[in-house]
């Protein structure tokens, strides 16, 4: 499955509308773990067929990545049926991102 870029435009439909869970990495461009992470994501989203993978550029999107309190970059927030159910600061490896998505 192909990564979404989430807008505030399309926040709604695909994130919060989604019938099934959505995993999101808050990133920017200037981010060096950001940037380590990203291969990572879009492996995932290649490879998982139950998660909506997305990507949230914080940078062009300050309004939403307030809304969920990100203070630090790359974040990853795994929502379900519209509420936050896991999430992680931080660069992290791929198994720990796998393990992220499935344990909510």
């Amino acid at each position: 499955m192909a990564v979404t870029k989430i807008t505030e435009d399309n926040f709604d439909n695909e994130v919060l509308n989604s019938d099934q869970p959505v995993l999101i990495d808050f990133w920017a461009a200037w981010c060096g773990p950001c940037q380590m992470l990203s291969p990572i994501v879009e492996e995932v989203a290649g490879e998982v067929d139950d998660v909506k993978v997305c990507k949230l550029n914080v940078d062009e999107e300050p309004e939403l990545a307030s809304r969920f309190g990100v203070m630090s970059i790359p974040t990853l927030v795994v929502m379900d049926q519209g509420k936050i159910v896991n999430q992680s600061v931080g660069y992290i490896s791929k198994q720990e991102v796998l393990a992220l998505i499935h344990r909510s």
